[in-house]
């Protein structure tokens, strides 16, 4: 299964909302540092979605670019 930017936001909300309700010091500080971790890779996920769409256009433009000197 490949893990979505929505699957790792969800996960960070499940971890602020097990923070909320902690009724221990260390399982609320546990939590949020989940919750900051699972954003750290929504925001990778994020950030190499984008880098990946840019290469593809890249590469797409250089395509189209070889092909019009051929013709």
């Amino acid at each position: 299964m490949a893990q979505t930017y929505e699957f790792y936001i969800e996960r960070a909300g499940e971890s602020a909302k097990a923070a909320k309700e902690a009724v221990l010091q260390n399982v609320r500080e546990r939590e949020l540092r989940s919750e900051q971790h699972w954003l750290g890779l929504a925001e990778r996920t994020r950030a190499g979605k984008i880098a990946r769409e840019k290469a593809d256009a890249a590469r797409m433009a250089k395509r189209e670019a070889e092909a019009a000197l051929r013709n």
